[in-house]
């Protein structure tokens, strides 16, 4: 059995715990051994809100977190940069923006297909944008900055839909969903992401071994006969479809996609294709862990998962530049 084998087994069953974890938790608390008697097909009570709240909940914290980490994941490798993650460049954003312009001018109810399709557009043009601007060479510096000009942009677009809505309650509505939550989510928003989740796991896991090879340049990749062209689409378009209908059904969650991968990369030895899964499954079950989080925390109203996400992220984040920065100070001139 090989290691990356036991580290997914690992994983998988840390995200099984979680699971069973998560429909326990609640308002009303259940036991693990009704919780699941609940989900078997139970009667009563405890079957309604194991089968019908919080089954799609879990669920939908699994699929939207793994959907971040492989994000994550895939956009390191495609731009060799420890640091790049979807909600850094401002895709979450742009989906948020699009996503938001459809509900808020009630273009399509919120549970509709074109709420994704809106989200997954928005998120299309802003990690294009993104590749389009940095360049084949860019600087760390230089990515960061156009990816905070992109998040900037998409966030003043989203301020702008929310002045111009016509409805004021709807507006409150959507700038809550924008913190990113998994409050009162059905089956319905699960059947709507699920198909695009899984169409953009399949776009980035097929470049596996391109990201493999990237690691050595893009000329030498392109020597070993990867299509870069081709390569940079598809993991744009993929990223762009699991982003949008994250944060069509969620809101904007961020984070997830830049601590996922690093939590594993060690053990993986820093392979960018051997760290696709764990870090699919690592974002699957932070998401899961944060939002049991915001359900065991007392509170008038329920905290918002996307605040304890960026909770957690922001430190790791900066961990990540102090680490960056004595490594090229500590570099030779």
């Amino acid at each position: 059995m090989s290691h990356s084998f036991r580290l997914a087994a690992a994983l998988a069953a840390i995200v099984l715990v979680l699971a069973l974890v998560s429909l326990t938790v609640g308002p009303a608390g259940l036991s693990p051994r009704t919780a699941l008697a609940g989900l078997l097909g139970g009667e009563g009570p405890a079957g309604i809100i194991v089968r019908e709240i919080r089954l799609p909940r879990t669920l939908l914290a699994i699929l939207i977190g793994a959907t971040l980490g492989l994000a994550g994941a895939a956009l390191q490798g495609l731009l060799r940069n420890p640091l790049a993650e979807p909600a850094l460049f401002g895709a979450p954003q742009a989906a948020a923006a699009a996503a938001s312009l459809v509900i808020a001018f009630r273009f399509a109810p919120a549970t509709s297909f074109a709420v994704p399709f809106a989200g997954i557009a928005g998120a299309l043009i802003s990690i294009g944008g993104l590749v389009a601007i940095a360049g084949r060479r860019a600087s760390l510096t230089v990515t960061l900055l156009a990816g905070l000009a992109l998040a900037s942009f998409a966030g003043a677009a989203t301020a702008l839909v929310l002045n111009l809505a016509p409805n004021p309650f709807i507006a409150l509505e959507v700038a809550f969903w924008l913190l990113g939550s998994l409050e009162d989510r059905s089956v319905d928003h699960l059947v709507v992401a699920a198909p695009f989740c899984v169409a953009s796991w399949v776009l980035l896991a097929s470049q596996a071994r391109a990201f493999r090879a990237l690691t050595l340049g893009e000329d030498a990749a392109a020597s070993l006969g990867v299509d870069i062209a081709r390569v940079r689409t598809l993991v744009v378009t993929g990223v762009a479809v699991g982003v949008g209908a994250a944060v069509a059904v969620a809101g904007s969650i961020g984070f997830v996609g830049l601590v996922a991968p690093h939590l594993v990369r060690r053990f993986v030895n820093a392979d960018p294709a051997r760290v696709l899964l764990p870090a699919a499954l690592t974002g699957a079950a932070l998401l899961a862990a944060a939002d049991i989080a915001v359900r065991a925390i007392p509170a008038a109203i329920e905290l918002k998962v996307g605040v304890v996400t960026a909770l957690i992220g922001v430190p790791f984040f900066l961990a990540m530049i102090f680490s960056e920065r004595r490594m090229l100070e500590g570099a030779p001139t």
